[in-house]
């Protein structure tokens, strides 16, 4: 009986001890929901107000809409939601053609940032740049705008011209730029060798994008007679603002034989994803050099951190954009969509490039040309050194052939071509002279 009852006793003295312990979390969640509830209180309060006493009558399903898409937006610059009509574009976009400006954006501390204007399209030919903030359309300021308001107000018909305002670190003043709004006909991939050097231009990650790949490195290897007449490629992904993730997925592949490419990590460790690759080099073992800037986003910076961290590519350029987040579009009642972000993505070694992006192996500025030292240029070829060659009476060289001094001539004349790339395009000229240095020192195949 004396043990039933100090028994009975400890399990009541434990009651006391353990019941607050249970309580207090119970308590806490108990007030966080009514907290939550009250809110929710005031957002109906003040949607009543709104409609009943705001100076002109306001469309209860726009204000909704509003709402919801401030809420999003408040997470951060890429979560949105999507109206029926903006879902459509976007799933238009990820197929490869959609009308517009051609111009990826995002928002910066309120302001419309350009990350990249994409390749052939009207924004790319008035020569908006990326990193160019847009403060004004045809007039209109775009501070205090959501951006898929600003978005809207670039929209409009096919032939029309729109005219934005734009602030460039490198200008004092803002100055204007006229489009004239077009049908944007996306080339996922763009291919040409340049002496023995394959290049692969590619500005998007949609639909398209490693089937072009696969079939522009086939046809560039075809056209040269071979594998062993190339010296390497070079994949040019500056001002891509990326895409579909399985697209990078798929073109880091393409040049991986095995490991990881790359993980996503959710809010729960069971969210969470890991791709690897598989046997197959479309490349075949050949030296790569990838081309980047701060114009290279998202599935730009996913394929050129697997390739950098595998160390099967030289990475060459500026800094990328930073954009190491994943973006899941979820449909909702009425046609329309969220985009949420959901997840963050690393690198192979583990490391996510949010807001820092992928740096270059080697840092290679695309200089800006100066109109006025063209003719201080063009002095100084003028008065170039004569050679030995140039002189009256100089002795022919005896120890070459008819066909060895055809084949230093065509050399020369491919040498020249590459330097006068240099001109055009600094950074590409860069990837090309390197990988005629490696294939230099590299053993014959």
């Amino acid at each position: 009986m004396k043990k039933f009852l100090i028994a009975a006793m400890l399990g009541g003295l434990l009651g006391v001890v353990v019941a607050p312990q249970l309580a207090g979390p119970l308590l806490a969640k108990e007030t966080d929901q009514a907290q939550t509830y009250k809110q929710l209180e005031l957002f109906g309060d003040i949607f009543d107000r709104i409609r009943a006493q705001y100076v002109e009558e306001v469309d209860d399903k726009r204000l909704i809409e509003a709402a919801i898409n401030g809420m999003l937006t408040s997470l951060d610059p890429h979560s949105s939601y999507l109206s029926p009509d903006d879902a459509d574009d976007m799933r238009i976009q990820t197929r490869g053609a959609f009308g517009g400006l051609g111009i990826e954006v995002t928002q910066e501390d309120g302001f419309v940032k350009v990350i990249t204007p994409i390749d052939d399209t009207p924004a790319a030919e008035a020569g908006v740049e990326p990193g160019d903030f847009i403060t004004h359309v045809d007039g209109e300021g775009l501070l205090g705008l959501t951006l898929d308001e600003a978005v809207q107000l670039m929209r409009g018909p096919v032939g029309s011209e729109i005219v934005i305002t734009v602030v460039r670190e490198s200008e004092p003043e803002p100055f204007d730029i006229k489009i004239i709004r077009d049908t944007i006909k996306l080339t996922a991939v763009r291919d040409k060798t340049i002496g023995e050097s394959v290049v692969m231009r590619v500005s998007t990650f949609n639909d398209q994008t490693y089937p072009n790949l696969e079939d522009g490195i086939a046809k560039q290897i075809e056209a040269a007679g071979g594998i062993e007449n190339i010296n390497g490629f070079v994949i040019d992904l500056r001002n891509n603002p990326g895409g579909l993730l399985s697209q990078a997925i798929k073109v880091s592949d393409a040049f991986l034989e095995k490991g990881e490419i790359v993980s996503t990590r959710g809010r729960a460790p069971e969210d969470g994803d890991r791709w690897n690759a598989r046997a197959g080099d479309l490349a075949q073992g050949k030296p790569i050099v990838v081309l980047i800037n701060g114009g290279s986003a998202s599935a730009s910076e996913i394929v050129a951190g697997a390739l950098q961290d595998h160390r099967r590519a030289i990475i060459v350029g500026t800094k990328s954009f930073g954009k190491g987040s994943v973006q899941t579009i979820m449909p909702l009642a009425g046609d329309g969509a969220m985009r949420l972000t959901t997840a963050r993505y690393y690198t192979p070694s583990g490391r996510s490039i949010q807001a820092l992006g992928v740096s270059p192996d080697i840092i290679v500025e695309q200089p800006r040309k100066d109109p006025s030292s063209l003719e201080d240029e063009a002095a100084e070829d003028a008065g170039a050194m004569r050679s030995e060659a140039d002189l009256r009476g100089s002795l022919n060289n005896d120890s070459l052939s008819e066909a060895d001094r055809d084949q230093i001539e065509q050399e020369r004349a491919r040498a020249e071509e590459a330097a006068k790339l240099r001109d055009d395009d600094f950074q590409l000229s860069y990837a090309i002279d390197l990988l005629k240095g490696l294939s230099a020192i590299q053993p014959a195949q």
